[in-house]
Formats: structure tokens, sequence, C-alpha cells
């Protein structure tokens, strides 16, 4: 049980990262990059990340993340493991609140973007940018830090267990 306890919480820590990892990327280079480059080419680009992005190693991040941390929690309910289980649990509540971001912001914001069409179609290319890019970028960075916040509270996860569940911890 302390094997997979503990195998669980490092899985739970590493698709969290790569997570955090994904939208730190956009806040520090992708949407910067964008933010220089005229309307066409920002909601061309956009459109085809979002279609690019559904794929299955993505998938197994983004959900494989909560579920791993869900069962992690779960396993560290038994006595042993109520050390690790507030830092778990915190990490779950920040991802939480990043998932509930992406679902009720970056979602919808995602899907108007392409229903506006074909950019060579689109009559008002500035309007399309305007009504997704700024709030795009400020509730991406939000996702960041809550990410990157729900990561680092499972490292510290792996550290307290390592304290108290492994032998010889110190």
């Amino acid at each position: 049980m302390l094997m997979f306890r503990g195998l669980a919480l490092v899985a739970a820590a590493i698709t969290t990262g790569l997570i955090a990892g994904l939208f730190y990327a956009y806040t520090c280079s992708v949407m910067p990059g964008l933010a220089r480059t005229d309307d066409r080419t920002l909601i061309s680009t956009m459109q085809q990340i979002n279609v690019a992005i559904l794929n299955g190693w993505f998938a197994i991040c983004f959900g494989g993340a909560l579920v791993l941390t869900v069962l992690s929690a779960a396993l560290h309910l038994q006595e042993g493991g109520r050390a690790v289980l507030p830092w778990i649990v915190a990490g779950l509540v920040l991802y939480v609140v990043m998932l509930a971001i992406t679902m009720v912001i970056h979602v919808p914001l995602n899907t108007a973007l392409d229903a506006a069409g074909d950019p060579d179609r689109i009559t008002d290319l500035a309007a399309v940018r305007e009504q997704f890019e700024a709030a795009w970028v400020r509730w991406n960075l939000i996702r960041t830090l809550a990410s990157v916040a729900a990561f680092g509270c499972l490292a510290w996860a792996l550290v307290v267990y390592g304290r108290t569940s492994l032998p010889n911890g110190s």
C-alpha cells in the first residue's frame, strides 16, 4: 500500500506539473508572441492550436492529474498518510480552480473563436480578436498561477511523504 500511495502521488505531481508547464508556456511565450502579430495570424493560429491540443497526450495529463490527485488523496486518508493529506487536498482544490477557469472561461472563448469561422472570411478580424484575446490572456495567467500552485502543493506533499512515510525519512 505504501508503494502505491507514493506512486499515485508522484504521478499526480508529474501530470499536474506538465499541465502547469503548458499554461506557463502560453503565459510567457505563446500569447506574447501572438500579441505581436496581426489579427488574422492570431485568430488562425489559436484556431489551429485549439484543434491540435485535443489529443491523447493532453487528455492523459489534463484528466489524469485530477484522477490521480483524487486517488492520492483517497489513499492518504488512512492512518500514516494524514500528514500528507492537507497538501494533496490543497493541490486538488487549486487544480479544480484551474479546471473551472478552463471550462467556464477558456472553452467558451475558444468555441466562439472557432465559430467565427475561416479568418479569410471574417469581415471584422479586429472585433473577433478584441472579444477573445484580453480575456483569454488574463484568465490564462490566473489558471497558470492556480496550476503552478497546485503543482507546488503536490511537490511539497512528496517531501512530507518522504519524511513521514519512508524509512529513514528526515
